[in-house]
């Protein structure tokens, strides 16, 4: 879970405070910092002080921390000055989602009708016994995560 030797990682030189960062809430697990590229006004970042790559090498104690202050935050922007018509939380978890900064991190922005962000997507359509396969195999993934045994019947 540490940066290899020699590579800097942005958001650990902050939570360090070797760089720079505009920080409107901080705990013992988390940073929040305003990105310096936001989507819109409000726009912030929830960064774990403890250094993960993504989701994988985050512990879920600190992911829960995480999105619990992202939640926060998106009830805070409703309420601040800064006002807005809704708010996403966002995270990208791997070069094929792209993420950007590889120590994960919760993207939590205002957003206002018209203010020109998109997700663009091409959905695919499922049959049902595909999406009962998917959901097979989840749920064995999901079973696999769970310490003791799998649960039978």
């Amino acid at each position: 879970m540490g940066v290899p030797d020699g590579l800097s990682c942005v958001f650990c030189d902050i939570v360090a405070g070797r760089a720079e960062a505009s920080v409107p809430y901080e705990d013992e697990a988390v940073v929040v910092i305003m990105d310096i590229r936001p989507v819109a006004p409000g726009d912030a970042l929830v960064v774990p002080r403890a250094h993960a790559v993504g989701l994988e090498d985050l512990d879920e104690e600190t992911g829960t921390r995480m999105w619990r202050i992202g939640h926060r935050l998106a009830r805070a922007l409703r309420l601040s000055r800064l006002r807005c018509e809704g708010v996403n939380v966002f995270l990208a978890d791997g070069e094929a989602a792209c993420q950007q900064v590889f120590h994960v991190h919760l993207h939590v922005f205002p957003r206002h009708r018209g203010d020109g962000f998109r997700l663009q997507v091409d959905p695919i359509s499922r049959e049902r016994r595909l999406l009962d396969q998917d959901a097979s195999a989840l749920r064995a993934a999901l079973y696999a995560l769970r310490p003791g045994p799998p649960p039978t019947g």
